[in-house]
């Protein structure tokens, strides 16, 4: 199917839940749409094969943070907790444990860990089923209620995350480096945002020069531009380079009040807004991290084990609204060893303030024969 045909999917669409009944203690949620498969929205006359079948691990990441914000939001309602005492999603502590499919459904089980006035802990698992989906679209990438009765694989994903109170900046104190809005004026200021070449479906060196790096591909949630470092980065160690991603959402999401909430009344609150930022912030990473040691024309293999967010302020001020302009992940790698790479990611607001950080662990390996530093 033609890209024009098939969009690529809106925060809304591409992390979209539905209730499931509860098991015990857990709450259940089911995804109704596909993850995204990195490397298929590439044109046919790019004669592009499809080199793996593992989902974007993003996906699974940012809708299971989706899923334990709307257990949450549950059990305040339950317990009649005023809009001004709710707590937001603070961190995300998150493990991958068996490759996700784009052919099934991720089924989310969230239980409570622990709950106090200011500060609660809830785990979630992600499981598939171990067969295709029962949908009958043409895709296969809607699902129906039908397949949250299939059997289930052992969870592909298993994550903490935790809750916080909003605070004010404690006595006015609030400190952070320069924001990369000034740190790297002269390059971002050179070209307007949307000039920047679009981010790769596939950040791999070798790919991006067969295909070009004009591929805009169907990136669901939101629309990325990659900032040429490369004379930045030139002659520098690897641990000290520097990757620019420029994001923004590709339609706007419901509007949120002062405090963050969905003014309709709905899901996609202030909470939505950080699992959009840690979707987003799981692109290329790892794969970036190959290109700058060596392993752009020879990647063997390249997959996440852990990766965790933070938020340093509070979720209010991660809601994305497009007149509010572009929003920055900084990105550099600061130890490869024993198979595997660090990804480290700052967010910063069209703004310039340090949102949240991603830290994100993985193997990163290359195949015998390829090119050296």
């Amino acid at each position: 199917m033609a890209p024009k045909d098939n969009p690529p999917l809106p925060l809304q669409e591409a992390l979209d839940l539905v209730r499931l009944p509860p098991v015990g203690g857990a709450r259940r949620f089911m995804a109704t749409r596909a993850a995204y498969l990195p490397g298929s929205d590439y044109p046919p006359e790019k004669e592009m094969p499809v080199m793996h079948t593992a989902a974007f691990g993003g996906h699974v990441y940012g809708q299971a943070a989706l899923a334990v914000s709307r257990a949450w939001r549950e059990l305040e309602d339950e317990k009649g907790t005023k809009p001004s005492d709710r707590l937001d999603l603070h961190t995300i502590h998150g493990y991958f444990t068996r490759v996700g499919l784009i052919d099934r459904p991720f089924l989310y089980a969230v239980n409570p860990l622990t709950a106090s006035r200011n500060f609660s802990t809830l785990s979630v698992t992600a499981s598939q089923p171990t067969q295709p989906s029962t949908a009958a679209n043409p895709l296969h990438d809607r699902f129906p209620l039908a397949d949250a009765a299939l059997p289930l694989h052992p969870p592909a994903f298993a994550a903490i995350c935790s809750f916080k109170s909003a605070e004010p900046d404690s006595v006015g104190v609030s400190t952070q480096e320069d924001p990369p809005q000034q740190r790297f004026a002269d390059i971002l200021s050179s070209r307007p945002p949307e000039d920047w070449a679009p981010a790769p479906p596939i950040d791999i060196t070798a790919l991006v020069e067969l295909v070009g790096a004009d591929q805009e591909g169907r990136f669901p949630v939101a629309v990325m531009r990659k900032v040429d470092m490369s004379g930045f980065n030139d002659g520098k160690p690897v641990h000290e380079r520097r990757e620019l991603l420029l994001y923004k959402l590709r339609a706007p999401a419901p509007p949120t009040d002062a405090d963050g909430l969905d003014c309709a009344g709905g899901a996609w609150d202030a909470n939505a807004h950080v699992a959009a930022h840690a979707f987003v912030a799981d692109r290329n990473g790892l794969l970036m991290v190959g290109n700058h040691v060596g392993f752009g024309w020879s990647l063997g293999r390249a997959a996440s084990l852990s990766y965790s967010f933070v938020m340093h302020v509070n979720a209010k001020d991660a809601v994305m609204r497009d007149e509010d302009g572009w929003w920055v992940q900084e990105a550099w790698f600061p130890r490869t060893a024993a198979g595997r790479g660090i990804v480290e990611s700052k967010i910063w607001s069209p703004a310039g303030v340090h949102v949240a950080t991603e830290y994100q662990d993985g193997l990163i390996q290359g195949m015998t024969g390829g090119a050296k530093l």
